[in-house]
């Protein structure tokens, strides 16, 4: 529940926001579970994200992302607005955070990849971590061939993964000095992964697989949505689909062809899914890195009315409706969720 004194902070925090003009802020979730490892920090647990909406409804405004992109042409954004997006198409969007956004009457957009959704794999980050960051014995040495370039890695003592090394290293953070050498070729990899085309990163993640003599598997706690899923996902008047290309590439290291491909693409095949036009776009990783000029020019031409990225920052009627910056959200109580609102539309 809300404490006390929140009231108080909110009703200064308009005097403050009428001095600087309306501002919208648009919140990033990707996952409303509890997992026992999140090296990179993307799960809510379904308790806490039950607070935040409660907090949304009390204090701010929920809208839809359609309403600001459409604000943001006309140069008007309804003050104190909250937008919520969720990125990448985790199953537990549909079966956790669709029923909560129900119960509290909020409206949500869902970015999703599509690439993912009829495999027999998890996304790529969640293979490696379930590799490299689970209890468990690997071979010393890792040899990788990426883009034409031998990598070699020696684990050492690291090698054997314990129990009790797992738990007490499962609070860390993939953007952390690693722990372990295991933590820190966790790292290694992620970096060298995230920016490789699809062929090559399935090529290398196979190579991982079998040095780990680990099979290809999905668990239940990390499987993205299929078809079906994604369809009842898109259905009630509170839920939007967006697009987030087909296999969740860097688009900056894609040439002009392969990343219209993976945009216009995506987007084909969510509409036949949904059967509505999706209008949406959400870049992968979405840093100012992660994308380019000639991204955006694709998105705009191709007839999104917005994209969103993911860097932080504030909506206001300057914004770029194509670079909408967004606060990636942690898995805070309600309290702590509150007093980092006031704060983002503060500045």
């Amino acid at each position: 529940m809300i404490r006390r004194g929140l009231g108080r902070l909110w009703q200064t925090t308009r005097r403050y926001r009428n001095r600087l003009g309306p501002r919208v802020v648009i919140l990033l979730y990707h996952r409303i579970t509890e997992l026992p490892l999140d090296p990179w920090l993307i799960s809510v647990s379904p308790c806490n994200f039950a607070e935040h909406l409660e907090i949304l409804q009390q204090y701010n405004r929920p809208v839809r992302l359609q309403q600001v992109s459409e604000a943001l042409r006309h140069k008007e954004l309804p003050d104190q607005s909250v937008v919520i997006t969720f990125d990448d198409g985790y199953a537990d969007n549909l079966y956790n955070a669709k029923l909560l956004l129900e119960r509290y009457d909020v409206p949500a957009t869902f970015f999703l990849t599509t690439g993912n959704m009829r495999c027999e794999s998890e996304f790529w980050w969640d293979e490696l971590e379930r590799v490299l960051l689970h209890p468990g014995s690997l071979p010393d040495v890792l040899d990788l061939s990426i883009n034409g370039i031998t990598h070699r890695w020696k684990l050492g003592e690291a090698a054997h993964y314990s129990e009790e090394a797992f738990r007490r290293y499962r609070c860390w953070r993939a953007w952390e000095d690693g722990p372990s050498l295991r933590h820190s070729l966790y790292s290694q990899l992620w970096e060298l992964l995230h920016t490789l085309p699809e062929g090559e990163r399935r090529r290398v993640m196979n190579d991982i697989l079998r040095w780990a003599e680990a099979e290809p598997a999905v668990r239940p706690t990390h499987r993205p949505l299929s078809p079906e899923e994604a369809f009842t996902l898109s259905q009630g008047e509170l839920m939007e689909i967006g697009a987030h290309t087909v296999t969740h590439p860097a688009l900056s290291a894609l040439t002009r062809a392969s990343q219209r491909d993976e945009i216009l693409k995506s987007r084909s095949y969510l509409q036949e899914i949904v059967g509505c036009p999706v209008t949406s776009f959400a870049y992968p990783y979405g840093r100012r890195s992660d994308y380019n000029a000639e991204t955006i020019s694709i998105v705009r031409q191709a007839g999104f009315t917005c994209s969103c990225s993911n860097f932080g920052g504030i909506v206001n009627r300057a914004t770029d409706p194509f670079q909408l910056p967004r606060v990636q959200v942690q898995n805070w109580g309600g309290d702590e969720f509150a007093k980092l609102l006031r704060r983002w539309f503060d500045g």
